[in-house]
């Protein structure tokens, strides 16, 4: 897919986190609802995330991936929660990294085309949390809507419980 290749190759080189606007909204209400959204998210994110700019532009950053990949958010935060525990230089044992624990290869499968494939982009936030909804998006499609072989695919867990039964237990904490 041609199209995803070149989002994600403009989001390995741009850091700066989407920021919502009011024309990004059908209506008013809609934006008053993000905005109350973004208001109790950071107070539940206050414990992993001190400073208050960082959590916003991390909150900011999942809602406009999530809602750009068609996912659920909460359902994002809650794979974050497990994945990395809202760690941006989270690198798991088998060398995933940052916060959606996103393994070196999809940087070659989706991004670069030059043949370098420098893993330091995995830790940009933007990039991260695209690629990880982007790959999150790939495997419920894949599944055709199966959430549960979805997170387990993700996780390379696919048929076995205990990793989506923990996203989606944690994904309970952050619905609004």
């Amino acid at each position: 897919m041609d199209s995803v290749r070149i989002a994600l190759r403009a989001a390995v080189h741009n850091s700066a986190p989407p920021i919502p606007s009011p024309s990004d909204f059908k209506d008013t209400e809609s934006y008053l609802k993000y905005l109350r959204w973004l208001g109790e998210m950071s107070d539940r994110l206050q414990p992993k995330k001190r400073d208050f700019q960082t959590r916003k532009e991390f909150l900011q950053t999942v809602w406009y991936e999530s809602k750009r990949a068609g996912l659920d958010v909460a359902l994002v935060l809650g794979l974050i929660q497990v994945e990395s525990n809202f760690r941006k230089y989270a690198v798991s044992w088998v060398g995933a990294r940052g916060y959606m624990q996103i393994m070196p290869f999809w940087l070659r499968v989706l991004a670069e085309e030059d043949g370098k494939h420098n893993t330091s982009h995995l830790f940009n936030m933007q990039t991260n949390i695209r690629f990880g909804c982007v790959i999150l998006r790939h495997y419920l499609d894949r599944e055709r809507g199966d959430l549960f072989m979805a997170l387990g695919r993700y996780n390379g867990s696919r048929g076995k419980a205990a990793y989506p039964d923990a996203v989606l237990g944690a994904k309970r904490k952050w619905e609004f």
